[in-house]
């Protein structure tokens, strides 16, 4: 039988405020355990939430970026349950009402596959606090400090049929969140998380399957493995005569599984009821306009002025605009260079990958996109080649100085000079007898030797360019 995969994403954003989403209480990473849970967070007796308006701006962007509905009137709830992190023995978050729906966001897979994935809604929430296993001796630690920090949690419709879909959904929201400044978007940290609702069913078949819940994946590589295991797992046990059981799994990434937590609860075993000491959040149409106002470029948009005004490639655009650390970057280098491809291939290239292979930030990057640029102008006025660049990125990357000293002090400047150049290929072809023969009898691929010997004598200094014109010109001579 032909299976088919339905996907549903819930994405938790915590929103880049500096105070919890109900009090003043820091939000700041790395405290020290239960330094910055308030009594509000806790909830003692006696204590009232308040509401940070800068919450509600933030949901407005996300709902303008993403075509959805913001609405006019939104109201928080609380979602009772019992759990030892979760000290006011409910969770303040938002049901019926909330403050974002009805959206959309367009996808685009490796191979350019398109897609429009729906956005069910966008939710203003509080996160609970965080269960601590490890040194405790079999016992578990509580650690609050998360206690009503922020969230956005933005739930897709089941429109999602494969994991890599669902890693390109994913990536699109948090690439968006980074360009509207509302999340920071470090996985690492949990402030961007997911849970992944996957079902099956075969193919043709309009009813949906029984989902499981997979719980709280924290990376876009685990995401996709953790889905593709758990379709696996589902279409094994129906294959074999079980059924699925409606349930919340947990990722081991260390086991390459999902294993079962508990039975999937439903919205009523919660016992929603709007929260009592919270007013409805009541804007208007001005508050949404200025929202608008606010919306910075969206990458989506920024990709196409990148290929419309610069000239790149839509895959060069898409994935220098992934980032808006990147593209940032990327503007400041081709500000102040005249080659937007070369400055392209070097953003995405070398530095990506230098980045990558010592896991820097672009922040921490130690080559500005003021000395990355001029280093590119030192290859657009014929300075250097291609090939030394490299060798100045290196020595760049390492400290000594900008591209104007490391070629000074290193001697890296190319030879462009058409007389040393002819003197150095005719040494060459007059110890190379055999060679010239071989490809004037028609070995064409002998040319490359000629040009390898060229470079290797000139320590890779000579101009390329001026190299293949003038062995041509001296072997079909």
């Amino acid at each position: 039988m032909e299976w088919e995969t339905v996907i549903g994403l819930e994405i938790h954003a915590q929103l880049a405020t500096k105070s919890k989403i109900f009090s003043s209480a820091s939000t700041a990473y790395g405290a020290e355990p239960n330094t910055q849970a308030c009594a509000v967070d806790l909830g003692l007796p006696g204590v009232l939430p308040v509401v940070n308006t800068e919450v509600i701006h933030m949901a407005a962007k996300f709902g303008l970026a993403t075509n959805s509905t913001v609405a006019k009137r939104s109201v928080f709830d609380r979602k009772n349950y019992f759990y030892p992190d979760l000290p006011k023995g409910y969770q303040i978050s938002q049901l019926e009402l909330p403050i974002v729906h009805d959206g959309k966001l367009d996808i685009e897979l490796e191979d350019g596959t398109k897609k429009t994935i729906g956005i069910t809604r966008a939710h203003l929430e509080e996160d609970a606090g965080k269960s601590l296993h490890e040194d405790f001796h079999g016992m578990t630690g509580i650690d609050l400090n998360r206690a009503g920090t922020p969230l956005l949690e933005i739930v897709s419709e089941p429109d999602i049929r494969s994991a890599k879909e669902a890693v390109a959904y994913m990536k699109k929201i948090h690439s968006l969140v980074q360009y509207l400044e509302i999340c920071d978007g470090n996985m690492a940290e949990g402030s961007f998380r997911c849970d992944a609702n996957v079902s099956v069913r075969p193919k043709g078949q309009e009813a949906f399957g029984t989902r499981a819940e997979i719980k709280n994946i924290n990376s876009f590589r685990f995401v996709e493995r953790a889905i593709n295991h758990e379709v696996e797992r589902q279409i094994d046990v129906i294959e074999g005569g079980g059924k699925v059981v409606q349930e919340t799994r947990l990722y081991d990434a260390d086991k390459d599984e999902t294993r079962s937590m508990r039975s999937k609860e439903e919205a009523n075993d919660y016992r929603y009821f709007p929260d009592p000491d919270l007013l409805p959040v009541i804007i208007d149409d001005a508050y949404i306009e200025n929202a608008r106002k606010a919306l910075p470029e969206l990458p989506d948009a920024r990709r196409q002025r990148f290929i419309n005004e610069l000239g790149i490639s839509d895959y060069d655009a898409g994935i220098l605009t992934a980032s808006r650390e990147l593209a940032n970057f990327y503007e400041t280098v081709v500000s102040d260079t005249s080659d937007a491809k070369l400055a392209a291939n070097w953003v995405i290239g070398d530095f990506s990958a230098r980045l990558n292979k010592e896991d820097l930030a672009i922040s921490q990057s130690p080559v500005s996109a003021e000395t990355l640029a001029g280093m590119l102008k030192r290859i657009e006025d014929n300075t250097i080649s291609g090939k030394i660049a490299k060798e100045v990125f290196d020595a760049m990357w390492k400290g000594e100085g900008d591209a104007d000293s490391v070629i000074e002090n290193k001697g890296l400047k190319q030879i462009t000079d058409d007389s040393a150049i002819e003197t150095m290929i005719d040494e060459i072809i007059a110890n190379s007898p055999n060679q010239l023969e071989q490809y004037r009898a028609g070995k064409d691929k002998l040319f490359g030797y000629f040009v390898g010997q060229v470079m290797k004598v000139s320590q890779g200094k000579a101009n390329p360019a001026q190299v293949n014109d003038i062995l041509k010109k001296k072997l079909n001579g």
